[in-house]
């Protein structure tokens, strides 16, 4: 009788990582769609279907499209399609809402330096302080250049911020101020500590049982009437934070999964190498807990950047907010739903960008950590 052998491996060895998904993906796709004759020639009867069912769009999209007209009377031919014009004639209040007209290349400046520094960062060549102080660089010199009051800039109030700009500075300081306080929750709520552990519990469950809607009325509108007539916060800066609060909420419980996944061995090793609590957080425990939570965390920050929405029922005039207000004009009021399609190019385009960073991000950690045979 022949020996048998085994290839099982012995003794408590963990599997390996998988290896990080290539970049490319067309290859593999092309390969699946033609793996055989039939499915090729479904493959091409489908693509032929899909051409002839969105060719009408393409030709009232691009071909037909009127895409420069003062008046809008060159919209209403009869073989026009969309009527892009009505960007092009409303660019200003889409992008920088009721912010003062001749004021409004701060504005354009702020969008600039947003999209330049996240251009710059992406491929994350600098060193991640620089980065961080860059970003802070940028945020500051956003709000001297929208509130002015310095360096010759006329002062304008929060309450003509709008478009744009207005939506930058809503999603940096939402997450800028989210993130550090979701963190201290979810360590709040592993403490040993029963007080602190009960107060940050209670916390989450409450902000997370409650629409974002609810608790930006509370803090714009209610949260007045419980404050001293001397204290006079800006309507802005208090829906700002109840949008930091909510964001937190959320997002400590992304981070809290990161710090369950951890072995326990990792923190029990770095305290018998005799780390303080601080170095043992910022050196072995979060570094690892933030890599597990981030696809959950990018997750909240994509939909922080599309709450930034909701301020517009403040009378606070995002980029949506102020399409709508631009749209009320009784000459272009007709072609709404080509303002409408491109605000949604543009938060598809910025929701995409963040999606897209935060997977390069994974990337990197899976790399690493198979390089470190974790």
């Amino acid at each position: 009788m022949a020996a048998t052998t085994s290839f099982a491996l012995t003794g408590g060895a963990t599997a390996p990582r998988p290896a990080p998904q290539a970049a490319g993906r067309a290859g593999p796709l092309l390969r699946r769609l033609f793996r055989s004759p039939l499915s090729g020639a479904f493959t091409l009867a489908l693509g032929l279907a899909l051409i002839a069912l969105l060719w009408p769009l393409f030709r009232w999209a691009i071909l037909d499209a009127v895409w420069y007209a003062p008046d809008p009377a060159a919209c209403r031919a009869a073989d026009a399609g969309a009527c892009w014009a009505v960007i092009a004639e409303k660019h200003r209040v889409i992008l920088f809402g009721a912010f003062p007209y001749q004021q409004q290349w701060r504005g354009a400046v702020v969008v600039a330096l947003w999209l330049g520094w996240a251009l710059l960062t992406a491929p994350r060549w600098l060193p991640l302080g620089l980065r961080l102080g860059g970003w802070l660089a940028v945020f500051l010199v956003s709000l001297v250049l929208m509130r002015g009051g310095l360096l010759g800039l006329s002062a304008v109030g929060t309450d003509l911020w709008g478009g744009l700009p207005l939506t930058f500075m809503i999603f940096g300081g939402t997450v800028a101020g989210g993130l550090p306080l979701a963190v201290a929750l979810a360590l709040g709520r592993r403490s040993d500590w029963p007080v602190i552990s009960f107060l940050c519990a209670a916390f989450v469950e409450c902000v997370r049982g409650f629409p974002l809607l609810v608790v930006l009325f509370f803090a714009a509108l209610i949260l007045p009437l419980f404050l001293p007539p001397e204290l006079d916060i800006d309507k802005l800066l208090r829906a700002e934070i109840g949008m930091i609060v909510f964001f937190a909420a959320y997002a400590a419980e992304a981070v809290r999964g990161g710090l369950q996944a951890l072995p326990e061995g990792q923190e029990e090793a770095a305290k018998a190498l005799g780390m303080r609590y601080t170095l043992r957080l910022r050196k072995v425990v979060l570094p690892q807990a933030i890599a597990v939570a981030l696809p959950a965390l990018f997750n909240d920050i994509i939909r922080a950047f599309k709450n930034t929405t909701f301020f517009s029922i403040l009378g606070l005039f995002d980029v949506l907010g102020a399409t709508k207000a631009a749209l009320q004009d009784p000459d272009w009021v007709r072609y709404g739903m080509e303002g409408y399609l491109f605000v949604f190019l543009l938060y598809f385009l910025i929701c995409t960008g963040l999606s897209l960073y935060g997977r390069s991000i994974e990337r990197d950690n899976l790399r690493r950590l198979r390089r470190a045979g974790a």
